[in-house]
């Protein structure tokens, strides 16, 4: 589906065919509910985000200007409810200080990974990911799986696009480092069985 498509849908949404925001439904529901799961780390509960996120996207669907892309306006939604989510369950958001952390490890960690088979990366990632803060599981979903730029992440999270580029820095960072402590155990068991 095309922004021009997404336009359509929404046009028609507005004239009060309901089949046309069950097409936009369809074709977000999959990224907003990963997107709440990163931040409230729940399945029950990031079904509940997403269901209250599509509803207030119906409910604020004239008030869409058109001046960003679809995508940009629902995932900011999602990202706000998601927030709201967590702050209300007082679980509150990582805002630990950053280890030292050297860009050697880093690229230690990339060559690492590039020795794994892809499946088995991927599911290294996901699970690595689930330890990360809603925050930085969040900005990781955005840059690396949705291929958003940063000045639309920015726009999502009400930031500047320098303040995404450093804090995705850092969310990258701390993502290496999980992967780090997870594989290298696995790697030290993998050379005593040769």
């Amino acid at each position: 589906m095309s922004l021009q498509e997404d336009q359509h849908y929404i046009e028609r949404t507005l004239a009060g065919d309901t089949h046309a925001f069950a097409s936009l439904v369809d074709r977000y529901k999959h990224m907003v509910y990963t997107l709440a799961l990163r931040m409230v780390k729940n399945r029950e509960e990031a079904e509940e985000v997403a269901q209250d996120v599509f509803f207030k996207v119906y409910q604020g669907l004239d008030r869409f200007k058109g001046d960003a892309k679809f995508s940009t306006w629902l995932y900011k939604i999602a990202y706000n409810r998601s927030l709201d989510y967590v702050k209300k369950q007082s679980r509150g958001l990582d805002t630990s200080p950053i280890d030292a952390f050297t860009e050697r490890y880093v690229r230690s960690m990339e060559n690492t990974l590039e020795g794994l088979e892809r499946e088995e990366r991927s599911k290294t990632i996901k699970e690595a990911m689930q330890e990360l803060s809603p925050d930085d599981s969040f900005l990781i979903t955005l840059h690396y799986y949705e291929e958003l730029s940063l000045s639309e992440i920015a726009a999502i999270m009400d930031e500047n696009a320098n303040t995404v580029k450093v804090r995705l820095f850092r969310s990258r960072k701390r993502l290496a480092e999980i992967l780090k402590n997870r594989l290298e155990p696995e790697t030290i068991r993998g050379y005593g069985r040769k």
